[in-house]
C-alpha cells in the first residue's frame, strides 16, 4: 500500500539507519541532535553543491543541483545533491532541450568510501525515486568521495533495492510505534556525532534518552 503525504519519512534517514537504527532514532524520532567535524565538514560539502539555481552543461550531460525527489510506495522524500540527465535513445524529456535522457543519482559524500552499504543505500532510495516520478528505469548512480575526489559507481542491482525496501520498512515500523532501538556498542560510537547524547555504554537497556535523563534527575 503505498503511503500518504503525511507518512513521509526523510530519505536522508535511510543512511543514518544502515549505519545505527538508534541514532536515527534519536535524531527523527527523539528530534536529538549534536555537531562534531564530521558532520560540519559535511554541511559545508553539502552547501557547496546544493544549488538549486545551478544548472550545468558538459558533453551532452545536463546536472540538476537539488531535485526534489519521493517514493510513496517506499514512504520517503527528500532532496538529491545532483541529478544528472544523460542522452539517451529513450527515456524522459526536458524542457527547452531536444531528445530524450536518462536521469542519474548523485550523492556527494566528505569522507572516504565506507565498508558498509550505508552510502549505497541511499543513492540507491534516490533512482527509486527518481523512477517512481519520472516512469523510467535506472540502473546505476554515483557517489562522489571529496576526500578522495572519487567517484563510485552503484549499480541499482536487486538484492540493494530489496535491502532499500527493507530499510525503509523498519523506519517506518520504529517510528509508527515510536520506538528507539537498544544501543549496539562498537567501534563506529566513537565517532558519532551523537555519542555524548546516546550513551551507548549505558542505554543497552533501549529506553528512552529523554526517559533516561528524567530518571537521573528525579533520583
Amino acid at each position: 500500500m503505498p503511503y500518504h503525504e503525511d507518512e513521509l519519512l526523510m530519505l536522508s534517514g535511510i543512511q543514518h539507519f544502515a549505519y545505527c537504527p538508534r541514532q536515527w532514532a534519536l535524531i527523527h524520532i527523539e528530534q536529538l541532535w549534536d555537531e562534531n567535524h564530521l558532520t560540519l565538514e559535511g554541511q559545508y560539502l553539502h552547501a557547496r553543491v546544493d544549488n538549486p539555481e545551478c544548472k550545468d552543461m558538459v558533453r551532452g550531460t545536463i546536472t540538476l543541483r537539488s531535485v526534489p525527489l519521493v517514493s510513496y510506495t517506499l514512504g520517503i522524500c527528500g532532496i538529491s545533491d545532483a541529478v544528472e540527465m544523460h542522452k539517451a535513445d529513450s527515456g524522459m524529456t526536458l524542457p527547452s532541450h531536444a531528445g530524450y535522457y536518462r536521469p542519474i543519482p548523485v550523492e556527494y559524500k566528505h569522507g572516504k568510501p565506507k565498508l558498509d552499504s550505508s552510502d549505497r543505500l541511499q543513492v540507491c532510495a534516490q533512482g527509486i525515486c527518481l523512477e517512481e516520478m519520472y516512469g523510467v528505469p535506472i540502473k546505476k548512480g554515483y557517489l562522489y568521495y571529496a576526500s578522495s575526489k572519487h567517484r563510485e559507481e552503484v549499480a541499482l542491482d536487486e538484492n540493494l533495492r530489496k535491502e532499500v525496501i527493507s530499510v525503509c520498512e523498519q523506519m517506518h515500523h520504529f517510528y509508527g510505534t515510536g520506538t528507539t532501538p537498544k544501543a549496539e556498542y562498537g567501534n563506529k560510537c566513537r565517532c558519532c556525532s551523537l555519542n555524548d547524547i546516546c550513551m551507548p555504554k549505558l542505554s543497552r537497556i533501549g529506553n528512552k534518552v529523554e526517559e533516561y535523563i528524567n530518571k537521573m534527575l528525579d533520583a
